[in-house]
């Protein structure tokens, strides 16, 4: 029993690595794109992407995946093929293999794969049992379906990958040193702070309007800072929605169908029945207590006897009548732990049924349930941290757990109970805490949606064709908005594979459009979940350096600043002191205390790291003025006036500095070798944009 639960075990984890298979299961197909010269289908994609679906909704308890989440995935589907590809060059550079012996220690050290720790653990020690992994390989011999064998193999090709992947992060972590005269050179900086005199002079003292910059000069500036302005391939737009909101009629209609309904509710013997089936609400069979109620009108609806009933009132987009069914005492939060016992074939509910008791009798007997669970539930919620729920308030559970989750709440503390789960299998389960009993009520909403009729929809769709007939060109589409007093939206930074815009939702359509068309095109209407869209393309932004109007602002301060303070040096007339650069530009000498060369941060000051540094410039010391330095507020004339010891560790431990140095190290290099190197290395061709134009 215990090889069938860990190959079951194996499957849920390895779907997770089929998501990222380098293998499709389809034929030839269209190229989404490729990297470093290999290539990726359309039909790997999909089935990459259809995956990990599947696991997000397994994890999300069979929710339904929101536009976002979709579009998530489908980046997530990308970037992992770019990521095995990438890291796969990188391991044939460098000779990375992996060895048959390598494998075997992998699985029968002390530390073997996480993987193999979390599915290969005797229930009866607790430990790691290598010979397990044995008993499951022997049985895959035995099985005629090739699954077994087959599910061994991807976890082999995983094992595999992992220690590539070792191999390759520790000949990057090797080259990582922190050399004692580094620890030396920065206690040194530490060792001082400085007491400084200065004068400052702020660019705010010289009026923007009095510095004129030419485009030639911005120009320059972004060329010059290149990659301060590198942007990706993005498309800016503006558009006109109408929205279709239902009418007064439909309004009335729709309270009209709810009064019909609420009067069936009044008479029904099973109101929980008749409110599941017929409300757009649904209905949860669940008691609640006032603090975790969160709809319109409260108060009075948790203050309504059983059997009691209030509405119609409005809940968003829905209109709503209210019924008590029950009162109790419930507790306010609840804590429970179980372990999900799968059906395995057709006549394995006996089988799960012994296993489901076998494992209660262990947990009876003092047995850790975390770590039973860790190795035998099948429950995605709750595999990773032992089995363990914290329900409070509206936290639920996916329905097919709803029996486990009632058992917990009539229960007692303590209590270890056996559940079936129709058609699923079994749930062991323990009571470990019911918080904060108090008053809760079970309530059912009868709720009718107020949609927008046809009438009104096309209403909407012809006001829509009306304005889009007669404003073909920018100029006309910009000059009736604002005659109208219309209200014009934007969508900016637009990329080519999004499928959701803000404000809009799903809006696949609308960016392959705008992909194909010309700046200052005027859209087609587009028809949306609850709109019609009219859209004008405003800005095309090409891969490489930002074109001027996309950062004109930022460009210009940054070059009226560079100006300003050309300025004020001049006016400063190279002084010999302080003094002299205070008379020059008639602004008081200042005094700062407390500057140290390894912060940036001047308490006076701000911000100013230029500052800072010069402080501690050798050339100077405490015998000259500085020259004057261009800083983030203004230009700055310093005189250092002396240098305080600063206070010190009592003792200088150059070996535990170096661990700390290197281990952050390690870290900043494993969150950014990839993205900012790796990748940025390789040659990448993103075709999906391409194939999926209008999908």
């Amino acid at each position: 029993m215990i090889i069938v639960l860990i190959c079951v075990a194996i499957v849920s984890f390895l779907l997770q690595d089929v998501f990222f298979g380098r293998n499709s299961m389809f034929g030839q197909s269209n190229v989404v794109g490729k990297v470093n010269g290999v290539e990726l289908e359309t039909a790997e994609y999909q089935n990459r992407i259809e995956n990990a679906q599947r696991i997000a909704q397994q994890n999300m308890g069979g929710l339904s995946l929101g536009d976002e989440d979709i579009q998530r995935i489908r980046e997530q589907a990308w970037d992992g093929f770019l990521q095995e590809q990438i890291m796969s060059g990188q391991f044939e550079k460098l000779g990375i293999e992996v060895t048959e012996t390598e494998l075997v220690d992998i699985v029968r050290s002390k530390t073997p794969h996480p993987v193999m720790m979390r599915y290969f653990v005797n229930p009866e020690t607790g430990q790691y049992d290598p010979t397990l992994i044995d008993r499951v390989r022997e049985n895959a011999r035995q099985d005629q379906t090739g699954q077994m064998t087959a599910q061994l193999e991807m976890l082999d090709r995983e094992l595999h990958d992992y220690q590539a992947r070792n191999k390759y992060i520790t000949l990057i972590n090797q080259a990582i040193n922190y050399p004692k005269w580094m620890a030396d050179m920065q206690q040194a900086d530490n060792a001082k702070t400085a007491t400084i005199s200065y004068v400052h002079v702020p660019y705010v003292t010289i009026a923007d309007s009095t510095v004129k910059v030419t485009d030639a000069e911005l120009n320059k500036y972004i060329q010059d800072h290149k990659a301060s302005f590198q942007v990706e391939e993005s498309r800016r737009i503006e558009y006109l929605s109408f929205d279709v909101i239902p009418s007064a009629a439909d309004t009335a209609a729709a309270l009209a169908d709810l009064v019909k309904l609420k009067e069936e509710l009044d008479t029904t013997s099973d109101p929980a029945s008749f409110t599941k089936l017929n409300s757009e609400l649904g209905f949860d069979d669940i008691f609640l207590s006032r603090n975790a109620i969160q709809v319109p009108e409260k108060d009075s609806i948790v203050d309504l006897p059983v059997g009691g009933m209030y509405g119609p009132y409005r809940d968003g987009n829905a209109i709503v009548f209210a019924k008590m069914l029950a009162r109790k005492i419930q507790a306010d939060t609840l804590k429970f732990s179980h372990i999900f016992i799968p059906l395995q074939s057709a006549n394995g509910d006996s089988i799960a049924k012994k296993t489901a008791d076998s494992l209660e009798a262990v947990i009876r007997g003092g047995g850790d349930i975390a770590a039973l669970a860790t190795v035998f539930s099948q429950d995605p919620y709750s595999k990773q941290n032992g089995g363990e729920y914290t329900l409070a308030g509206l936290a639920r559970v996916p329905n097919e757990f709803a029996p486990v989750k009632e058992a917990a709440y009539e229960g007692s503390v303590g209590q270890v109970k056996v559940i079936k789960l129709p058609n699923l299998g079994y749930s062991v389960m323990k009571i470990t805490a019911q918080i904060n009993p108090g008053p809760a009520v079970k309530v059912a909403y009868l709720a009718k949606r107020v949609d927008a009729s046809s009438a009104t929809s096309t209403e909407a769709l012809s006001a829509a064709n009306e304005f889009a007939s007669k404003n073909r060109d920018r100029k006309s589409f910009d000059k009736s908005i604002q005659e109208q007093g219309l209200n014009k939206r934007l969508a900016n930074n637009i990329r080519p594979m999004d499928y959701v815009l803000p404000g809009l939702g799903s809006a696949r359509d609308i960016v392959s459009w705008a992909y194909d068309a010309d700046v200052n095109d005027i859209s087609p209407v587009f028809t949306l979940e609850d709109k019609f869209v009219i859209a004008v393309m405003t800005g095309a932004r090409e891969e490489g350096t930002a074109p001027l109007e996309d950062v004109r602002p930022q460009v210009e301060a940054e070059v009226r600043k560079n100006k300003k303070a050309d300025q004020i040096i001049a006016k400063m007339n190279n002084p010999a002191t302080i003094e002299a650069a205070a008379t020059a530009t008639n602004q008081p000498v200042l005094t700062a205390d407390g500057v140290s060369f390894a912060s940036p941060f001047v308490a006076a000051l701000g911000p100013e790291p230029r500052i800072a540094g010069a402080a501690f410039n050798k050339a100077w010391g405490t015998a000259k003025s500085s020259s004057p330095i261009q800083g983030l507020s203004g230009v700055y004339v310093i005189k250092v006036n002396n240098y305080v010891d600063a206070e010190q560790p009592a003792a200088y431990d150059y070996a535990t500095q170096r661990l700390a140095q290197e281990r952050d190290t390690r870290q900043m290099v494993d969150q950014l070798l990839f993205p900012l190197i790796l990748k940025k290395k390789s040659n990448i061709k993103d075709n999906r944009a391409e194939i999926y134009r209008g999908n």
